[in-house]
């Protein structure tokens, strides 16, 4: 039984390296990009199927879900792999604070568009599984559903914003497998590890982290991109729907808000009034 697998943030990074691995082992892949030259250009490498969509425009996922609700009958498993961080504090064209929509508004829109699908292909016996990149950085975030946007807070170069933004993938994977319990789908989270890659460049630390390691720290992209590979991957997980992995470590350790489950909950119906029309 071949495997549809939807890879998002596949254009470069450990996206693009996890596309390449599960399509080698014989998934039929869907790399998910905003670039249109590199996300074509994997795909074909890969032998895969491109889709183009800049998670800062609202529009551009829901188009993204029509598109691979007409090309895939099933689907085993949505990576929301796509994310970002910025130094600099700017609305998207929908009105959010950039980083919070480019790594949870957004996909948070694209599952809960795809959502259905994911419980029928459940149905027919298939291992459905939603997997989401975190970061080890949701330790220092501060999640307030009142300020997503962070419009109330100073901002300080974006680094507490993105680790607010990575708590909310956290809390997004507890509360979506909560609400999937029996379906048969199930959620997981994961801290991939700290890869030189060119993730948030626009900002002048990492820049000069860079600069001064001469790109040394860190772990390889193709190690990083182990943990999406093996949660996205045929086998199964071996723990329950709803675990945060370090790496390969299931319960890894993180900020005490993402074990408030009524967080969990308010930051569900504060994205849903955000970007799901009623």
């Amino acid at each position: 039984m071949t495997r549809t697998v939807i890879v998002t943030g596949a254009s470069s990074g450990i996206g693009a390296v996890a596309a390449e691995q599960l399509a080698a082992g014989g998934d039929e892949v869907a790399v998910v990009g905003r670039n249109p030259e590199r996300t074509r250009s994997i795909a074909e490498r890969i032998g895969a199927t491109p889709f183009l969509a800049d998670f800062e425009r609202l529009d551009d996922v829901r188009a993204l879900a029509e598109a691979l609700l007409d090309r895939y009958d099933t689907i085993d498993v949505l990576a929301n792999n796509a994310g970002g961080l910025y130094h600099e504090h700017a609305l998207t064209v929908d009105g959010h604070e950039r980083t919070i929509q480019s790594n949870h508004l957004a996909p948070f829109l694209l599952t809960a568009l795809l959502r259905p699908r994911l419980i029928e292909s459940a149905a027919s016996g298939r291992d459905v599984r939603v997997v989401s990149t975190a970061s080890l950085a949701n330790r220092f975030g501060d999640l307030r559903v009142d300020d997503l946007d962070w419009e109330k807070r100073p901002w300080r170069g974006g680094w507490r914003a993105y680790g607010t933004a990575k708590l909310a993938t956290i809390l997004f994977a507890v509360e979506l497998a909560e609400q999937l319990t029996g379906t048969g789908v199930s959620a997981y989270s994961f801290h991939p590890g700290t890869i030189p890659t060119n993730f948030g460049n626009q900002s002048p630390l990492v820049r000069f982290g860079h600069l001064v390691t001469r790109s040394t720290f860190g772990i390889p992209v193709a190690e990083g991109a182990a943990p999406l590979v093996r949660l996205a991957g045929p086998a199964a997980v071996g723990a329950p729907s709803g675990t945060y992995f370090d790496r390969l470590r299931a319960n890894g350790r993180t900020h005490p808000q993402a074990r408030n489950a009524q967080l969990g909950r308010d930051l569900w119906a504060a994205s849903e009034s955000l970007v799901v029309p009623v």
